[in-house]
């Protein structure tokens, strides 16, 4: 592992060559797609493992700042703004949007429908679980936890644990008593 680790910072080296928006230290394990790689902008200190996709579509940005860990087959899409923040560890096999199909129209397939594009963020130091998908507009603030599976969109306060599908609050850390309480 130690020796993929190397080929890993290698990689994410010769891409900060090329890509000023790119920053050592960091690495990102082989990844099945990387379109747009103009407008992804990978902090110091970001960790990515092999088999992510990422995709940046017309004029879209993805910004995610320092000290990220992201798992094994990661798939973000982006077409508008969309950013992760500092400290946060994102798990195998998850999927972040700021992207929707259109479907209004029934007389067109929804591939030929426009997308319907809405900000999404990841707060400061949030854990998201296994196999979650955070949906197109989704808001997370601060130190959130998002459980395995979970399907997330809509705007979450800091210091709260996510789960289900559609994801809802399971627990919120009450900062008086400093403690987690479920609501």
């Amino acid at each position: 592992m130690l020796l993929n680790k190397y080929f890993w910072a290698l990689r994410m080296s010769i891409l900060s060559l090329v890509y000023k928006n790119i920053k050592m230290p960091g690495y990102l394990g082989k990844p099945l797609l990387m379109m747009g790689v103009k407008n992804i902008k990978l902090a110091k200190r970001v960790r990515i493992f092999p088999n992510a996709r990422f995709e940046v579509h017309e004029g879209g940005e993805i910004d995610i700042r320092e000290n990220v860990s992201i798992g094994q087959g990661f798939h973000i899409t982006s077409q508008g703004k969309l950013t992760i923040n500092s400290g946060t560890v994102i798990s195998g096999n998850v999927v972040v949007t700021n992207i929707d199909h259109e479907y209004q129209d029934i007389t067109k397939p929804v591939l030929l429908q426009p997308h319907l594009v809405s900000e999404t963020i990841i707060g400061e130091n949030c854990f998201i679980g296994f196999g979650a998908v955070i949906q197109a507009g989704t808001k997370l603030g601060k130190h959130c936890v998002v459980g395995a599976n979970a399907v997330v969109r809509g705007v979450f306060p800091d210091y709260c644990v996510i789960a289900g599908v559609p994801a809802k609050i399971i627990k919120q850390y009450d900062v008086e008593k400093q403690i987690w309480l479920k609501p």
